[in-house]
């Protein structure tokens, strides 16, 4: 760990955000607790511990295999789990926006973050369309990326959350490139030398020399060209029906996926319990868990909290390579 603490967001308190945390935590030897602090409710905290069962102290400080609870009160949380509120999507917000503040202030080593509601999110009057979007605008980032990272396959993204029309306009040869780049950059980071990428193709076959569509001929084969011109390792676009399996295999370390689900389907069926959601082109380190706030499970302790353990695995190699950088 480092000698400074990864963050945690607790994420809507209605969902499971708080009970995938406090198992997460209780399930680590006590001395390496110190290690982290959760930004969130106390009184949910609390009521997580309770139904999941679990045994681990609440503290303002670390130490003593207590966990570190870094309180931020909002008015009219409902106090129960499962419900939809405008209260609980505002403290979604001020949870994520502390964790900004302590980061880049340089109280912490990192992010990660619990699940958010973004219907709630935005009926607090916070207009963003996720996690990676919000840290963007909260850091000053024009641009920001998507990787969901995973034993075996990872994928960045060149769009995420926008109509799959939007997607189409938005994988320009320029954003294509510096998609490749950014991959290629945090792969290095992450131990490998020479990463190897893939870029999907959007249509199928990849149009097939026109046959479905010109898209990959016009914007995704020149931002290929782009970036192999710079030295990048980069193959594509390659029909997305091969693509995966392939690096599946093992002949490519990263994936380009042009939308959301073209890259979250694949991950989501090898890895949905262990992959991890990694925000690229900020300057500070944000992972998370990659699911929802499952209100329909809130508060029974059924939460799975092995997404949140693989979260907090991959903050750690982020904050342990910054420090060697």
């Amino acid at each position: 760990m480092t000698d400074r603490p990864i963050v945690i967001t607790m994420g809507d308190p209605s969902g499971v955000g708080a009970e995938v945390t406090v198992k997460a935590i209780a399930s680590l030897p006590a001395e390496d607790r110190a290690g982290y602090a959760v930004i969130g409710d106390l009184d949910t905290l609390q009521r997580a511990i309770a139904a999941s069962g679990v045994s681990l102290a609440l503290s303002d400080q670390a130490g003593n295999g207590a966990l570190r609870v870094v309180d931020v009160p909002v008015d009219d949380l409902p106090g129960r789990f499962g419900v939809l509120s405008e209260a609980c999507g505002e403290a979604s917000f001020q949870y994520i926006n502390r964790a900004v503040q302590m980061t880049k202030a340089g109280e912490a080593a990192g992010i990660v973050t619990a699940p958010i509601n973004k219907e709630a999110l935005n009926a607090a009057g916070h207009h963003y369309d996720g996690h990676t979007g919000m840290l963007a605008h909260l850091t000053g980032c024009k641009s920001s990326w998507m990787l969901l990272a995973s034993e075996r396959l990872n994928v960045i993204h060149v769009s995420t959350h926008v109509s799959l029309k939007d997607a189409i306009s938005r994988a320009t040869p320029e954003r294509v490139a510096e998609t490749i780049r950014t991959g290629h950059r945090h792969l290095r980071r992450m131990g490998i030398e020479n990463p190897r990428i893939a870029v999907a193709g959007i249509n199928p076959h990849c149009g097939e020399n026109g046959l479905f569509g010109r898209e990959d001929d016009l914007q995704i084969a020149p931002g290929v060209e782009m970036a192999r011109s710079e030295g990048i390792d980069v193959q594509g676009p390659i029909s997305a029906d091969t693509v995966f399996h392939r690096a599946y295999q093992g002949a490519f370390d990263l994936v380009l996926a042009q939308y959301h689900d073209q890259g979250h389907i694949p991950i989501k069926l090898i890895a949905f319990d262990s992959a991890v959601n990694v925000s690229l082109g900020l300057p500070i380190d944000r992972s998370s868990v990659d699911h929802g706030t499952a209100f329909d499970i809130a508060g029974t302790g059924k939460a799975n909290h092995i997404n949140m353990l693989s979260a907090l695995d991959y903050a750690g190699k982020l904050a342990r390579g910054r420090r060697a950088a």
